[in-house]
C-alpha cells in the first residue's frame, strides 16, 4: 500500500502534460477533534492518490487544512469521498478563481501539531467558539460602518500585493506574530467596535475570531470563505468589490488577480509590479517581487551574489553548499537587506 508520493515534481509535470486534462484547484479547512491524525492521514493519502489528487494537506488533532488539485472528470468521485467523512460533510470547498493544471505537482499529506501554527499554549482557549461568519454583502456593509475596525490576518508579503481598502495590514511574518500585536493595538475597543477580519480562505480568521472572543472582544466577525469566496460572490451577485490587487495563494500560481490594480512594486528597482518569484539560486530561494526587466538583468536572482553563484555549474554550486545549513533566506518571504524597495 503506497502511503507517500514517489514521483518527482518534474515527472509529475510531464504526466500532467501528457494527460492534457483540466484540473480544479480547491481548498478547504475544518476544525474538528481528530483522535488519531496519523491513521486519518494514511486513509486520505490512499484514497486521494487513487483519485489522482495532488496538493498539500495538513492534519492535526484540531482538524484539517487542505489545498488541492483534482482532475475535473473525477470531481464527483472526490466529492462523494469527501462527504463520506462525517465531520467534512457539507464543508465549503473554495474553488480557485483561476485554475492551473500544475498548481500542485505532488500529493503531500502531513501530520502537524496544529493546522494553523499559533504559538498558543492555553488549554482554556476553545477554537470552536468562533466569531460570526458573514457573506460578501454583509461584509461590505460592516466595513462601511465607521464603528468597524477591519484587520487583515495574513502576512506582510500577502497584503503587500492585495488587500481590502482601509484594512489594518500588520507587518508580520507569521500568523502567530499578529495575534498579540492586534490585541494590543485594539485593546481599548473590545466592547465598542466591530472587529472584522479576513484572510485567504478563512482558516486563520476562524482561529483568530475564537481567540479574540476568548480575550474579551464582544463583536467579532470574519469573512466567510475569505478573499477567495468574496471574489466569487462579488462577481456572481454584482456587488461592489472593495478588494484591490491580487490574492496571494500557496501553490505554484502564487496569486490570483482580483482587480487590475497593481499596488506593490518591484523590490529591486521600485517600478510597479506584483509578481512574486523565488530566487533562482537554490541556496537562497528567497521569495520576493521582481519585474520582467529586473528578472532579465539579474538572471532571475535577488542579488549580484546569487547571480554569480547561479552562473556556476551544478557541481560547483553543490560543492559550495556542502556542509552548510540552508540559508535563512530560503524560509524568508520578501525580507532581505539586498532588496532596496521592500516596503
Amino acid at each position: 500500500m503506497q502511503l507517500y508520493n514517489k514521483l518527482s515534481a518534474q515527472e509529475r509535470a510531464q504526466l500532467l502534460d501528457d494527460a492534457g486534462e483540466d484540473r480544479l484547484t480547491l481548498s478547504f479547512y475544518q476544525y474538528a477533534k481528530i483522535g488519531n491524525p496519523e491513521l486519518f492521514r494514511n486513509h486520505l493519502f490512499v484514497a486521494w492518490d487513487q483519485l489522482e489528487v495532488l496538493g498539500r494537506i495538513y492534519v492535526a488533532n484540531e482538524g484539517i487544512n487542505a489545498q488541492l488539485s483534482v482532475p475535473a472528470t473525477r470531481f464527483n468521485e472526490f466529492k462523494n469521498f469527501f462527504d463520506g467523512i462525517f465531520f467534512l460533510e457539507g464543508v465549503r470547498l473554495n474553488v480557485a478563481i483561476e485554475h492551473d493544471t500544475k498548481s500542485f505537482l505532488k500529493l503531500k499529506v502531513k501530520v502537524r501539531d496544529k493546522i494553523v501554527a499559533d504559538g498558543l499554549n492555553d488549554e482554556t482557549f476553545d477554537v470552536t467558539q468562533k466569531g460570526v461568519h458573514v457573506d460578501a454583502q454583509k461584509f461590505n456593509d460592516l466595513i462601511s460602518d465607521p464603528n468597524t475596525v477591519l484587520v487583515d490576518m495574513r502576512n506582510h508579503y500577502e497584503s503587500e500585493i492585495g488587500h481590502f481598502k482601509g484594512a489594518v495590514t500588520p507587518d508580520v511574518d507569521t500568523f502567530r506574530d499578529s495575534l498579540d500585536i492586534i490585541e494590543e493595538d485594539l485593546k481599548e475597543h473590545k466592547e465598542d467596535k466591530n472587529l472584522v477580519m479576513y484572510c485567504t480562505g478563512g482558516i486563520r480568521c476562524e482561529k483568530a475570531s475564537a481567540y479574540y472572543k476568548h480575550k474579551g472582544f464582544k463583536n467579532v466577525f470574519q469573512l466567510e470563505g475569505g478573499i477567495i469566496e468574496y471574489a466569487r460572490q462579488v462577481e456572481n451577485l454584482q456587488l461592489e468589490n472593495k478588494f484591490i490587487g491580487k490574492n496571494f495563494v500557496f501553490d505554484h500560481r502564487r496569486a490570483e488577480k482580483i482587480t487590475d490594480d497593481v499596488i506593490a512594486k518591484c523590490h529591486q528597482c521600485g517600478e510597479a509590479c506584483d509578481t512574486h518569484v523565488n530566487c533562482d539560486n537554490e541556496a537562497c530561494h528567497l521569495l520576493f517581487i521582481q519585474c520582467t526587466s529586473c528578472a532579465e538583468k539579474m538572471d532571475n536572482c535577488c542579488s549580484q551574489e546569487c547571480k554569480e553563484v547561479n552562473a556556476l555549474s551544478y557541481e560547483e554550486q553543490k560543492a559550495l553548499r556542502k556542509g552548510k545549513h540552508n540559508s535563512n533566506k530560503i524560509f524568508k518571504k520578501g525580507r532581505s537587506e539586498v532588496l532596496k524597495f521592500k516596503i
